[in-house]
């Protein structure tokens, strides 16, 4: 006899539907897995036997075939455990077919018959087309957020098996975890002592989305700045939401407890490998540390630390919001529309001055580095990488009177005026200024004949690029906005110059040039 069960398989951070075909006859006991199986797909015969006979279900001594189609894709990861287990019931004559027609099944078997929690189950929900889903019970609130079909949970294969058959009702669902108790901390930008420059820089780069690069010795506050960009940024919206949890539940980082509230924060090691950062594998192709950001903060501390190619890697992300991994086994496309946040010391020791870097402090430390050494350290950041970058600032080490003054604005009051600068991005019809199509920049940001003799010069003489004006008419834009002016009001002077200044050389780019 032949059973046709619906199911779903994981590549990169989406879904693929997969039926899988069981045919049970005569012949000696035998258990074989076809269509690009991977191990874990081979391994289920020996979970789903002992499932079986743990639940006090049958086993068939009899020759077992299970198709996995279609034959051309391959198939990952152990969520076709629990449809492989229904279709060999069906297959034998214990359950009847018209119980499991319209229906699709994902979960991984233990051996003692329990349904565990399985990573994806939001792109693989997602990609199904059944009337009806059954999941694990810890997947229960991420297979609901998607909101297609009906969504069941069990935790044991018999608990499933009395509800396909009647004998019981399908378990009640959880009531939904309540997100306010797992909120995490916000560092409050009040921590942060003077660096009215860099706090402003952080103002903007969170209500216009852009790229920022922060520079300068240690101690200065590179660190705690970035860490407190996320709190400065609104809430994320439904569709969002979504898409960040389906990214963190391809990764296997979703905790059952439905769409997130706040933007992601990732900061990887300098030491995280290419694969590790863009994403990708041999076996699986698993969402990387930039994907992980999708929508929210990619930090990267000790930028002048990390491996050249590594760093290149960035440039079409920054621009197209994606990755595009092709691999032999396959090719995915990974989502990737973070917000990039970089601090680097101007050299190995930390303690190179550009030539207007103002006073030193009487006890503070010159740099030792050779002119080779600092110019291997530049020579690590690209231009074009550079080029990406919409805010670049120099931070130096606060004065005494800022440190032991009184704290500056908090966070709770620089996010208003960021959550109004947001909106009037929306209304303009963009998530944030910093996604503004090149081709609306004549509509939206407008330069008065003041501010274009400003950039006249630049341009002439080659201080910036094509795409660096494209960008320091967007950084105008935000500022525009955060001042109150109108949402198609031409760009003057006093923006233009400031998103400039924001734009200006910092010290390790001088090296490079």
């Amino acid at each position: 006899m032949i059973a046709s069960v619906s199911a779903a398989t994981l590549l990169g951070v989406d879904g693929q539907a997969v039926v899988v075909e069981v045919h049970v006859s005569a012949g000696l006991p035998m258990f074989t897995v076809v269509g690009l199986p991977d191990a874990a797909c081979r391994e289920s015969r020996d979970r789903v036997r002992a499932a079986l006979l743990s639940s006090g279900l049958g086993w068939p001594l009899k020759r077992i075939t299970v198709n996995l189609a279609p034959a051309d894709i391959r198939k990952g990861g152990s969520s076709l455990d629990l449809p492989i287990a229904v279709g060999v019931l069906v297959a034998n004559g214990e359950l009847p077919a018209s119980r499991v027609e319209g229906m699709a099944f994902l979960g991984e078997l233990g051996l003692d018959g329990t349904v565990r929690r399985i990573p994806g189950v939001v792109p693989l929900v997602d990609a199904l087309t059944a009337r009806e889903v059954v999941v694990p019970a810890p997947c229960e609130h991420d297979a609901r957020a998607v909101g297609k079909g009906v969504v069941h949970s069990v935790r044991t294969l018999r608990e499933l098996v009395e509800a396909l058959e009647g004998l019981s009702p399908w378990p009640a669902s959880s009531a939904p975890p309540d997100q306010r108790c797992s909120v995490r901390h916000v560092p409050d930008l009040a921590d942060v002592r003077g660096q009215e420059s860099a706090r402003f820089a952080l103002q903007v780069a969170a209500a216009g989305g852009h790229h920022l690069l922060l520079a300068g010795p240690p101690g200065a506050g590179k660190t705690m700045l970035a860490q407190r960009l996320p709190g400065l940024m609104p809430d994320l919206g439904r569709h969002h939401a979504l898409e960040v949890l389906r990214v963190l539940s391809a990764a296997g980082l979703s905790h059952g407890d439905g769409p997130p509230r706040r933007p992601p924060f990732r900061a990887p090691h300098h030491s995280s490998s290419m694969v590790a950062l863009i994403g990708g594998g041999s076996l699986a192709m698993r969402p990387g540390e930039l994907s992980l950001a999708h929508r929210g903060v990619l930090f990267l501390d000790e930028l002048g630390e990390f491996p050249p190619g590594v760093l290149d890697s960035l440039r079409q992300p920054l621009e197209e919001g994606v990755v595009r991994v092709a691999r032999a086994r396959g090719a995915v496309t990974l989502p990737a529309r973070f917000q990039l946040v970089a601090a680097t010391n101007p050299c190995p020791c930390g303690w190179a001055r550009s030539h207007d870097a103002g006073f030193r402090l009487p006890d503070e430390p010159s740099c030792s580095c050779t002119e080779a050494l600092r110019y291997r350290y530049a020579r690590r950041l690209s231009g074009p990488l550079l080029d990406r970058i919409d805010l670049r600032l120099e931070v130096r080490r606060p004065d005494v009177d800022s440190l032991l003054g009184p704290p500056g604005r908090s966070t709770a009051d620089v996010r208003d005026s960021v959550a109004t600068a947001r909106l009037r991005a929306v209304e303009r019809g963009f998530d944030t200024n910093a996604a503004m199509a090149a081709g609306e920049l004549d509509r939206w940001a407008r330069l008065t004949p003041g501010a274009l003799s400003l950039v006249d010069g630049l341009l002439r003489r080659g201080s910036i690029t094509a795409r660096g004006l494209d960008r320091i008419r967007r950084v105008a834009r935000t500022i525009a906005d955060l001042a109150g002016d109108g949402l198609a009001e031409p760009l003057g002077d006093e923006p233009v110059c400031m998103a400039l200044e924001l734009r200006r050389s910092v010290a390790i780019e001088a090296e490079v040039s």
